[in-house]
């Protein structure tokens, strides 16, 4: 790697520190979220595959916006996007307060579909926006540089889920709650949905600031007149041209993999602390926050070590031993289980930046449709969070990590096929020898 190539353009400094707020916003939200599969399963007395329609909400809305955020995009720049992006989330977190005065799960699933609709137009946007803010032979370990911010936001997230929510559940059990008095319950439920309401309304308030931030900066980058000087989007070509190339369809699968995979550990963490420990959800929401701090250092870490180590070698090493730390769980449900569950956390620390760079590589002008289409593979945190709380339901947390495994698989060797294309593509550029 040459030195001498800049991370970041020098006018682009400014952008991409604010950008990175935008990464470490949508971090505390996904992860304030995580908390809720265990408090709304107490809160309503409901089953662990009802509670998970909770991410199934959120990561349907990313699914459902990525492709309007791109047209937004196309049409207008990054910046358009990151703005409308802010917008939506904060209107999402707003409505969290009508969502606890109604004590209605189905108006919380409706906030947060707002709310993460918002933060797909975002994510959609800010991803290729980073990419295009310097030079495109280090665009992966950019990306990585401005996602390390994300677990920032990830602990602060899991921080506020803890201290504000899972603190404030009342202890009683479902059968305690069923033979309570229907004012008594309610009693009980206003406290509890009060503590949901308060930091997603706190987290609004900060994404307005946000907002305002981007707002008042002029953010154009150079790389990004290469695709904004057309105002013509000629979708069909487009997509014909994304779905014709192999290693682009691939990683978008592999993405839906990976944030399934990510989704479905994050989400069960505490579930399968409290089984295989035996203890309430405030010490498995500490493990959790465990997780979260191992993957912040270990986004530092792997963005350095990219500098020597070929990104793709990692995905597929990291990948591998993920998979293999969740079958050892499976086949210890302790404590030893427990720390190979936040291990996880450290694989994961690279996979979904490293997936989407290596994925947009090469797209030129399809680049902004590309971004979409690995940004609505995001469904995966959606269904395969379903899939896994199913097999706890019938045969508990320790067994549902096999969900987890098999994903990690498919990453891993998403990782070994873009070595393989790229070692093919240098053996065809290489001069015969005699």
């Amino acid at each position: 790697m040459n030195k001498k190539t800049p991370l970041v353009f020098r006018d682009m400094i400014l952008p991409f520190i604010l950008l990175t707020t935008c990464f470490a916003a949508w971090g505390v939200a996904a992860n304030m979220t995580d908390p809720l599969v265990k408090v709304f399963s107490k809160i309503f007395t409901m089953s662990s595959l009802q509670s998970a329609l909770v991410q199934f909400a959120y990561y349907g809305a990313y699914f459902c916006l990525a492709l309007p955020a791109a047209f937004i995009n196309r049409r207008f720049s990054y910046k358009t996007g990151v703005l409308t992006g802010l917008g939506f989330a904060a209107l999402g977190a707003f409505m969290f307060y009508p969502a606890s005065q109604s004590m209605a799960y189905g108006y919380f699933l409706a906030a947060l579909f707002i709310l993460a609709a918002g933060l797909s137009i975002l994510e959609t946007s800010a991803n290729p926006f980073v990419i295009a803010m310097g030079p495109v032979e280090n665009a992966t370990r950019r990306l990585n540089l401005a996602q390390a911010f994300n677990p920032v936001g990830c602990n602060i997230g899991v921080f506020l889920g803890a201290a504000l929510i899972l603190t404030q559940l009342n202890p009683a059990t479902a059968q305690e709650r069923a033979l309570m008095s229907a004012a008594e319950l309610q009693a009980v439920q206003t406290t509890e949905l009060n503590a949901v309401m308060l930091p997603y309304v706190g987290m609004a308030c900060v994404l307005v600031l946000i907002w305002i931030a981007v707002a008042m900066l002029r953010i154009r980058p150079a790389r990004e007149k290469v695709v904004a000087h057309s105002r013509e989007v000629h979708f069909r070509a487009t997509l014909g041209r994304l779905l014709a190339n192999r290693h682009y369809r691939f990683g978008v699968i592999a993405q839906f993999f990976n944030v399934g995979a990510q989704t479905c550990v994050w989400t069960f963490t505490i579930q399968y602390v409290m089984d295989a420990l035996s203890v309430d959800e405030v010490r498995g929401g500490d493990f959790l926050q465990y997780s979260l701090i191992l993957f912040l250092l270990a986004r530092f870490a792997m963005t350095w070590l990219m500098g020597y180590v070929r990104a793709s070698a990692l995905l597929a090493g990291l990948s591998v031993l993920a998979a293999a730390l969740c079958l050892f769980m499976i086949m210890s449900p302790n404590i030893y289980g427990v720390w190979a569950l936040v291990a996880i956390s450290g694989c994961l620390s690279l996979m979904f930046p490293t997936i989407y760079g290596v994925a947009l590589e090469g797209l030129g002008e399809d680049t902004k449709f590309g971004a979409a289409g690995l940004v609505m593979a995001i469904l995966g945190g959606a269904i395969l969070p379903l899939a896994q709380g199913a097999i706890i339901d019938s045969y508990g947390s320790a067994l549902s990590f096999i969900v987890p495994a098999l994903c990690f698989l498919v990453v891993g060797r998403y990782g070994l096929f873009d070595i393989k294309n790229a070692e093919r593509s240098i053996g065809l550029l290489a001069p015969a020898t005699r």
